[in-house]
């Protein structure tokens, strides 16, 4: 995403691809201060989410990496699109917006489309598509290195078929996708 962790005011990373170099302290959304004076501060200019030290983790979905056919047949039993199904990190854990993008674009899935309308053969596309994004985002280096990536802009373009891609919200948040092989 587009935050860093400071430890006593130094990053561990020199920088994020898409985050800010500016070092402004009314971007820090924790600050954790030790007894022996230092501090660690997570500062991001976006305000998304939250923090939780000690989260229950019992409320999250199973895992996107490990998550079974059975385990996505029933999280498609909605009529809410897919994309928001597979975003509830309550009923799946680790899917965001850019990994979801890119796993329809796989799986040639529209994502406003009612998961419930999903046949037992595209249930299985999304599956190895979903499985397939999240093991080759891993590899090359996070969610950012996509294939669809690049072109999710105003004008961008399928990198499979040539296509305009189209801009909608779905479940809260952006998302861009091939209207000529996504249905």
């Amino acid at each position: 995403m587009t935050g860093r962790l400071l430890v006593d005011g130094r990053a561990g990373v020199d920088q994020l691809l898409y985050s800010s170099l500016r070092e402004e302290e009314r971007w820090d959304r924790l600050i954790v201060r030790f007894e022996d004076g230092g501090d660690l501060r997570m500062r991001d200019p976006r305000r998304l989410g939250g923090v939780e030290l000690e989260p229950d983790e019992a409320r999250l979905g199973p895992d996107a990496r490990s998550l079974t056919l059975g385990q996505l047949r029933a999280l498609a039993r909605s009529a809410a699109p897919v994309k928001a199904r597979l975003m509830d990190q309550g009923r799946l854990a680790g899917a965001g917006n850019l990994i979801t993008d890119e796993a329809l674009w796989r799986a040639g899935l529209a994502p406003v489309r009612p998961a419930g309308s999903l046949s037992a053969a595209e249930l299985r596309r999304l599956h190895r598509g979903l499985r397939s994004t999240i093991e080759d985002l891993m590899t090359k280096g996070g969610s950012h290195t996509g294939k669809l990536l690049p072109e999710r802009r105003p004008g961008g373009r399928c990198p499979r078929d040539g296509a305009e891609l189209v801009r909608a919200t779905v479940g809260g948040r952006t998302t861009w996708w091939c209207p000529r092989h996504q249905s």
